[in-house]
């Protein structure tokens, strides 16, 4: 709570404890009215900063983006993994599913006059993604390039028949009164 000098109008000074209630602001860190308001600007615009670029969402859940596809007798996957390196990444193949998992660590520092900000970002992903009948695991390559995963694994090829099937519209359903 804040301190607060009260005076008599009879002119003698006497120290008492007011408390106020909304003054103090922990989100803030202090007393509204004692923040310089220029800190509480550049205050305000971090923590929007921080809240719009998704720095508290990373945190524990993340999930990269991946490709599948099945072309020129090839299971391909390509899985986007920013920031990582080859070592941070793991790639299993069991009977059914191509397994890929790992963590990313990302530390970021910030020095400026007056302050210094430092941010840590810990994210694991598993992803388990099924193996189509007859993919030859023996056969399996691995490449990371600049962030990008690339897996391919030899499959049969198969002549697939495809059929169109027609969408009919959803019979109406009469209502009670009619």
């Amino acid at each position: 709570m804040a301190e607060v000098t009260v005076k008599k109008s009879g002119g003698k000074e006497t120290e008492a404890l007011a408390r106020r209630r909304g003054l103090e602001t922990p989100f803030l860190g202090g007393n509204l009215f004692q923040l310089n308001p220029f800190a509480l600007m550049r205050r305000l615009t971090e923590e929007m900063d921080r809240v719009f670029t998704g720095t508290a969402a990373e945190v524990d859940v993340w999930a990269p983006a991946i490709e599948v596809k099945q072309e020129g007798g090839r299971f391909l996957v390509s899985a986007e993994l920013p920031g990582l390196k080859k070592e941070d990444v793991k790639v299993q193949v069991t009977g059914d599913a191509l397994i890929l998992e790992g963590e990313r660590k990302q530390e970021k520092e910030e020095k400026r006059e007056g302050y210094y900000r430092s941010e840590r970002s810990y994210g694991r992903f598993y992803r388990s993604i099924p193996l189509p009948e007859g993919a030859n695991l023996d056969k399996a390559s691995a490449e990371f390039t600049d962030g990008v995963l690339e897996v391919a694994i030899p499959v049969p090829e198969s002549k697939q028949q495809t059929r169109e099937i027609p969408v009919a519209d959803a019979p109406k359903i009469k209502s009670a009164g009619g």
